[in-house]
């Protein structure tokens, strides 16, 4: 059984990562596609745009943009879709969730790292 963990975009790659899903829904700036070495980009679960601008805006605190990104993903066929694929990744191999957030304590891969394992 593997991993599911979460690392920022631009940490350095490792071969524990496994298979590496960004899940943001903007590419992350300044970096590279091909440096990135992504398996997936999975935008489908990644908060609306509305969520995302409200919370970096500071709108928001964590703990509601937390609420109302988990209400989104609990309504997304597309998001019950990546949960069951990477279940099934899980049965393989580790599974890493990257973001580009600076902030490593209250970002969406957080958030959707805790869906996931409520769910499992």
């Amino acid at each position: 059984m593997g991993i599911l963990k979460i690392k920022r975009i631009y940490e350095p790659e490792s071969p524990d990562d496994g298979y590496r899903i960004l899940v943001d829904r903007l590419w992350p700036r300044g970096e590279s596609k091909l440096k990135a070495d992504l398996d997936e980009w999975a935008k489908q679960a990644a908060p609306s745009s509305e969520e995302r601008k409200q919370f970096h805006q500071g709108n928001e605190s964590f703990e509601q943009f937390k609420e109302a990104y988990l209400s989104e993903l609990n309504q997304s066929e597309d998001a019950r879709e990546l949960k069951k694929e990477i279940m099934e990744k899980l049965n393989q191999e580790n599974v890493t969730l990257l973001y580009g957030s600076k902030n490593k304590d209250e970002n969406n891969a957080i958030v959707l790292m805790e869906w996931l394992k409520a769910a499992s």
